[in-house]
């Protein structure tokens, strides 16, 4: 009797099954939202770093977020790409846990760095004189140094068991990219643990820093109501809510996708693979833009930039 289960040396990724004739048009609008993030993200970091009136902790943050932002996007959309335009189904075996490894990663730093910009705008706000001695760029370091090994240290040990699998059923991932839980399921052994794992890992990260962000800016609100001139309010809320709108966007995209692979049973899998993709694209692709442009002094600097650029290509 031949067994039927075996070791695979590559995955294959299917891209998004049950839609296979709108992968032209899908895989064009996923080109667009990443060519949008890499040019929004690219020029945000250009414009800080060679701005020296915006080397402050608020557009450090945005600088890193832009950079975690671009390093997240590119792990999945060109292979992703490849997948609908070349047909280039292939990933080894390592080099998919190596993808994996990034996606998750880099979401878990996405998340920690949008907690200190709310951290950043809530003291800010509500501790005004204190910010100058409290918001440092050491602590953005440490900060950074805390995101970075929290990443490491709950992403790592879900390679490391898939890696101690025995056997797969299949090589063939029903998603675009190499995502922690897909390519669990395909393992001819127990996943309760990797499961279980997975979940503290979402909820660890994702659910307390959610829960922080949300506590940071309820305490934003309540301050910036007690103001005293209407402008004043109105411009705090035209600050936060654009931002609240953008990490709203990934925690419940990103919350959806953890869950919905183990118990969204009546899910079409197209559904939720392309919510999963939009997850790690429409955040990156929107930073920029809320962050960043509607930043005035950003925006000022850009603008500068651009027309002492102008300035020298006519002499």
């Amino acid at each position: 009797m031949l067994n039927s289960t075996f070791y695979p040396a590559f995955f294959i990724l299917v891209g998004i099954p049950g839609l296979e004739n709108g992968h032209e048009w899908i895989s064009t609008s996923f080109c667009i939202f990443y060519l949008l993030a890499l040019l929004g993200n690219i020029t945000l970091i250009a414009v800080i770093s060679t701005s020296s009136g915006l080397h402050k902790p608020m557009f450090i943050l945005l600088s890193l977020l832009a950079a975690n932002d671009t390093l997240l996007c590119s792990s999945f959309t060109p292979k992703m790409l490849c997948i609908y335009w070349f047909n280039a189904r292939l990933i080894s075996f390592d080099a998919c846990l190596l993808q994996m490894f990034c996606i998750h990663s880099f979401t878990s730093i996405e998340s920690g760095l949008l907690l200190a910009m709310a951290l950043d705008r809530y003291i800010a706000i509500c501790q005004p004189l204190r910010y100058g001695s409290l918001m440092t760029n050491s602590l953005i370091g440490k900060l950074v140094i805390v995101f970075l090994v929290r990443a490491v240290v709950l992403v790592g040990p879900c390679l490391i068991m898939i890696k101690r699998f025995p056997a797969f059923k299949t090589n063939i991932i029903a998603h675009s990219y190499c995502e922690h839980m897909a390519v669990v399921k395909l393992a001819a052994a127990d996943i309760r643990v990797n499961s279980a794992w997975g979940l503290m890992v979402a909820f660890t990260i994702l659910g307390v820093d959610l829960l922080l962000i949300l506590t940071s800016y309820t305490m934003i609100f309540h301050a910036v109501l007690s103001l005293t001139f209407k402008e004043s309010r109105l411009k705090a809320f035209n600050t936060c809510i654009p931002h609240i709108c953008v990490f709203l966007t990934l925690y419940v995209l990103a919350i959806f996708s953890f869950l919905s692979h183990r118990y969204g049973h009546g899910i079409l899998p197209y559904i939720h693979i392309i919510l999963s993709d939009m997850y790690l694209l429409v955040p990156p692709m929107l930073n920029p833009i809320v962050y960043g442009l509607k930043t005035n002094q950003i925006r000022e600097q850009f603008w500068k930039i651009l027309n002492k650029h102008q300035g020298s290509s006519f002499h």
